[in-house]
């Protein structure tokens, strides 16, 4: 039987909608802003040590993606628990998520110190010695950190599927201002270096650690953790966080892979193409936060709707948030293409790398608000549905394929330098969006196991 608007509206009503999506904007809105004011204090450090947290960042941003893949994991299974109105197991779901990430970010971050020299000479491939030495001191500090944004992103992630991305939005302001306040004092009052960046990186990423899991230890919440967390995995619930993070994991982590391999293409280029690199993607970042907090709403609806068996919910609420997702990104880009000389100008930028920045925007730009939101929208509902392993196939194969090799082709071989690399990137969302839109209108998605 067909649902109609009305029913719909009783799931997610607009006023849900709105109270859900701003949130997330906003806290992504201040994630960047973030990584912009850390890019521009640390531009007043100089372009070598730009260039070195740009560097080790990419690393930081593959291990922050693996431990999102896995909360996003734990986040379908506990939403689809919740769709079915089996909270307890939607907690227990909670617990293991938690104990996992924890424990396998520890790992993690032990292998990144043993592996420094690797990291620093043969990942990054031949960069010139003042990046190299802020980038080595950038990464022995900011290593230390990988267990706290695990444990935040896993926190986070089961806010947002109870519908409250308020708190994460909130953690997310204190982050920030702790981030930047110190930034502030110790590359500016200190007259620290590189290290004025990564400390309050470290501080801060403690901190909102430490909250979060206390205010998920709220017995009055759909999913919380239990007042006393038993320290061993049960193999049933992480089957379940796995069967949908691993695909997610490896996809988000070969996504990384790709854009540092991409980046020891750029690092071929010279310090204006890397700078120029680096600082176009803060500014990219910043134009993408509506699609991306869209996204993490489409998560959260469509994992209600799936549990709930309502399938037809859960296409009217793609269809939706797509529209809004489309809206919200052109609003915000025309705001950003207007101030683009402003913010060209914070950055102190030789004329070179200004220009090289001011093109590769643009072009960023265009496509951000044409060809972004298919390509990271739907596969979002996929995702929910648990048609995780097709998501898995495509982005791995377009990275792949467009990412790396068309960066090579346009980049090197054809002359383009770093705006060759850019538009190999754009290649790839044109490819992921038809494959991924493909995929959701033959409806296979609709017939997968449910948890």
């Amino acid at each position: 039987m067909e649902i109609t608007d009305s029913a719909r509206n009783r799931m997610f009503s607009n006023k849900d909608l709105v109270r859900l999506i701003i949130p997330l904007i906003i806290e992504q809105m201040l994630t960047v802003t973030v990584g912009l004011a850390d890019s521009i204090m640390t531009a007043n450090v100089g372009e070598e040590a730009v260039s070195g947290v740009s560097l080790v960042d990419s690393v930081m941003v593959l291990m922050i993606n693996l431990f999102s893949a896995l909360a996003t994991g734990g986040a379908v299974v506990a939403g689809q628990f919740l769709g079915q109105r089996k909270n307890i197991m939607a907690c227990k779901t909670a617990d293991q998520l938690i104990l996992f990430i924890v424990s396998l970010s520890v790992v993690i971050m032990a292998g990144i110190y043993a592996c420094k020299n690797f990291i620093l000479n043969v990942v990054f491939g031949n960069i010139e010695p003042g990046v190299m030495h802020n980038a080595e001191i950038y990464l022995m500090i900011v290593t230390a950190s990988i267990p706290f944004i695990a444990i935040y992103n896993g926190c986070a992630a089961l806010f947002r599927i109870m519908g409250n991305s308020k708190i994460s939005m909130n953690m997310s302001m204190l982050m920030n201002g702790i981030n930047i306040a110190g930034n502030a004092i110790l590359i500016y009052g200190f007259k620290f270096g590189v290290e004025g960046v990564a400390i309050p990186t470290l501080v801060s990423r403690i901190v909102a650690a430490v909250v979060m899991v206390r205010l998920l230890a709220k017995q009055n919440q759909d999913v919380h953790l239990s007042k006393h967390i038993h320290f061993h995995f049960k193999g049933y619930l992480i089957q379940k966080i796995l069967h949908i993070g691993v695909p997610n994991g490896i996809e988000n982590s070969m996504f990384q892979l790709g854009r540092i391999m991409v980046l020891s293409i750029v690092a071929g280029f010279g310090t204006s193409s890397i700078t120029a690199n680096a600082i176009g993607n803060v500014v990219a970042s910043f134009e993408l936060i509506p699609g991306i907090g869209v996204g993490f709403a489409v998560l959260t609806v469509v994992s209600r709707c799936i549990g709930a068996g309502d399938y037809e919910a859960a296409r009217y609420y793609t269809k939706k948030l797509l529209k809004v997702a489309y809206a919200a990104l052109i609003a915000l880009n025309i705001i950003v293409v207007m101030i683009l000389p402003l913010i060209i100008q914070v950055y102190h930028l030789s004329p070179e790398t200004a220009a090289i920045t001011r093109k590769i925007l643009l072009y960023h730009t265009l496509c951000c608000v044409t060809i972004w939101p298919p390509a990271f929208t739907i596969p979002n509902t996929l995702r929910a549905a648990n048609d995780v392993k097709y998501c898995m196939v495509v982005a791995s194969a377009t990275m792949w394929i467009f990412r790396i090799f068309c960066s090579v082709v346009l980049g090197k071989w054809m002359g383009l330098g770093v705006f060759g690399v850019w538009v190999a990137m754009t290649l790839d969302w044109v490819f992921r969006g038809i494959l991924f839109v493909k995929r959701y209108i033959q409806g296979k998605w609709q017939r997968m196991e449910l948890i």
